[in-house]
């Protein structure tokens, strides 16, 4: 009962900041791509941070069921729809409009790192309201671990991940297309190498370098651990 708890706790702080996150990974590709002349995004609303637009009911479901009770997390929003017909030069605006989603993440993790760093200050200075502080700077603290994780996994190459599409676009026409046809088995892909714990070996070092980096660039704490010893100290 007591893991569940602190399962429910940890699923609420991280709750936000990873729907932001991944609400921004989606709306940066949608914008990128009405800056590159697609206007699709634009004219079916997907340019708002409004939940609403880009939740899909079952990869929050399974969000849900696998933060409460899986040790890795999945879920998704609706992706945003792209238009290669309307790019001026589909290779490249392709590679872009990829980017734009992990690059989201990694200034989202940053953003965490400043809000984080302004409500230890803010505890510093002592402002009373403690627990609402610690609360969130724990969110904050989790939101730069899992928007560097969005970002890292979103960049592996295994179609339909925006990585495959980076490769696709640098790769000759003839191998791309043939390489774009494992989408059909990409999430089986996935389910596999996670289930399989390859992930760990491959994404947790990328993911910790990414936080290490960040919050030494903020000068706010490397783990969850000292940002609460922080508040005890």
């Amino acid at each position: 009962m007591r893991e569940f708890t602190s399962s429910l706790l940890n699923f609420g702080l991280a709750f936000v900041p990873a729907l932001f996150g991944i609400i921004c990974h989606e709306v940066a590709h949608g914008y990128t791509a009405f800056k590159m002349g697609d206007p699709t995004a634009k004219h079916l609303g997907r340019l708002t941070l409004n939940p609403i637009k880009h939740i899909d009911p079952m990869g929050l479901g399974i969000f849900v069921f696998t933060a409460l009770f899986s040790p890795f997390i999945i879920g998704w929003a609706k992706p945003v729809p792209v238009q290669t017909r309307f790019f001026r030069n589909p290779r490249l605006a392709s590679i872009l409009v990829s980017l734009a989603g992990p690059l989201s993440n990694f200034l989202t993790a940053c953003l965490c790192a400043l809000i984080l760093k302004f409500a230890l200050n803010l505890a510093q200075a002592g402002f009373s309201a403690s627990i609402v502080l610690l609360l969130i700077a724990q969110s904050a603290w989790l939101g730069i671990s899992i928007n560097c994780a969005l970002c890292w996994f979103n960049l592996m190459p295994i179609p339909p991940l925006d990585g495959s599409h980076i490769l696709a676009g640098i790769l000759p026409r003839p191998l791309a297309f043939a390489y774009m046809q494992l989408g059909r088995y990409g999430m089986f892909i996935i389910v596999l190498l996670v289930g399989t714990g390859f992930f760990r070996y491959v994404l947790v070092p990328l993911i910790s370098a990414s936080v290490d980096f960040i919050t030494l660039l903020f000068s706010v704490p490397a783990g969850l651990f000292y940002v609460q010893r922080f508040f005890h100290s």
